[in-house]
């Protein structure tokens, strides 16, 4: 009896794990699938079919400025049953919160509703060489150093980490690795006065440089002043701004987005190809034109979207490439589109297939899953290398994302981000 009574209060447990079980992952999926932003192209209608049990309140003090399945709502009563398919339509640029209930009584969300003016960019697919110079002297880690007593000493320990950025010294301003290491010699093994800035705080720590055996001073930092490397513009503007990478720069030792001060974009040419494999992603390897004569353009911005900044006027006028209109993201579609990019001598387009959308875009580098389908990519990278990041992503004749990352394990698959949320980063 006392069994049974045991093996009853078991399945009870179980049966309410499970239920809740079910209702977590029931609530994330209905989560993923409704995004935390919404945006529309003003003056055009855009179509939604989100199947979910909400009712959606749009906040607006504007008399009919927006229309629901075409038909002009007063302020204040803009309610949409989000179970079945809709269309929203906007008369004028603006931001909007829309309010979701569950079932009509539960508040469940707020959805950001924005919206911005048609776009037309020139899609790129160029390999570039990119040159950013750290705003601040980036500061990698700490080491160890043998002083001219013999002894190992760590004069920045508990006192400066490894991201921090190294502004000035004694009052004075730095920017170059090699300006700092010289006044730290001219210090004659006085404490000098470091300006830090850490996650956008600034300030000051006292460190006591160390006497090597060689006779230089030394604080035991590993630093950076500047990085370089090779990617895919993705596309100018057609007022001249341009967008490239899709993710943003990121320190090799940190990990973490660096800050930039400046930087230039040039052409670059592919040398070699380094296929991928299972557990090895693949590299384009080339030549950066680092000159005047080849430069680009201007980095202005470095963000989790990408190097966004102006192409010189020269270059401007080289484009012959016909502008496309964007895709928003409720207008990707699972199925066929086309990557374009440079492998060999030109820029050429590749079949690829979308196999996943998020629409709810929580990590804004991996709102779309895509697979290289395309024979001739396959037999030339074996699908997606490093140096293809910032590809443009082409479905229905609209410039839709960016190629951004390559599965480890899998090198014919990899994510994209959506072209609005580098379009969110243009002046």
């Amino acid at each position: 009896m006392r069994r049974r009574k045991i093996y009853r209060r078991v399945l009870i447990y179980l049966f309410i794990v499970n239920i809740f079980a079910i209702g977590f992952f029931a609530i994330y999926k209905i989560e993923k699938s409704i995004p935390d932003e919404i945006k529309m192209l003003v003056g055009t209608q855009e179509s939604f079919d989100f199947n979910m049990p909400f009712k959606a309140n749009i906040e607006t003090d504007d008399l009919g400025v927006i229309s629901v399945n075409d038909l002009r709502v007063p302020s204040n009563q803009i309610n949409i049953d989000m179970n079945r398919p809709f269309t929203l339509e906007s008369s004028q640029t603006g931001k909007y919160n829309v309010s979701l209930k569950l079932f009509g009584l539960f508040d469940f969300k707020n959805i950001s509703l924005d919206v911005i003016e048609t776009a037309e960019l020139i899609p790129c697919g160029y390999p570039i060489g990119i040159y950013v110079e750290t705003d601040g002297i980036l500061v990698l880690g700490s080491g160890k150093i043998t002083g001219d007593d013999g002894l190992n000493h760590e004069p920045i320990n508990n006192k400066l980490k490894s991201g921090d950025y190294i502004l000035a010294i004694n009052g004075k301003g730095m920017n170059k690795k090699k300006d700092l290491i010289d006044e730290i010699q001219k210090c004659n093994g006085k404490d000098v006065a470091l300006l830090i800035r850490r996650n956008k705080e600034e300030f000051t720590v006292r460190i006591s440089p160390v006497k090597t055996t060689s006779g230089k001073y030394m604080i035991g930092a590993w630093i950076r002043d500047n990085t370089q490397g090779i990617g895919t513009l993705t596309f100018v503007s057609t007022d001249g701004q341009f967008g490239a990478l899709g993710h943003g720069i990121t320190d090799i030792d940190t990990g973490l987005l660096m800050d930039v001060k400046d930087g230039s974009i040039y052409a670059a040419e592919i040398m070699s190809i380094i296929k991928g494999k299972e557990g090895e992603p693949g590299e384009l390897i080339g030549m950066i034109r680092q000159s005047d004569k080849y430069k680009i353009g201007s980095i202005k911005e470095n963000t989790y979207q990408g190097i966004f900044g102006r192409v010189g006027n020269e270059y401007d006028e080289n484009l012959t490439v016909e502008p496309m209109k964007i895709g928003l993201k409720q207008e990707v579609e699972k199925g066929k589109a086309l990557i374009r990019c440079t492998i060999e001598d030109k820029v050429e387009d590749y079949e690829i297939e979308i196999e996943s959308v998020d629409m709810s875009n929580s990590n804004h580098s991996k709102g779309i899953v895509i697979r290289i389908t395309d024979k001739r990519l396959l037999e030339l990278t074996g699908g997606i290398v490093q140096g293809m990041s910032g590809s443009p992503i082409i479905q229905n004749n609209k410039i839709i994302g960016a190629v951004t990352h390559v599965f480890i394990q899998d090198s014919t698959k990899g994510y994209g981000t959506f072209i609005e949320n580098m379009v969110n980063n243009l002046e």
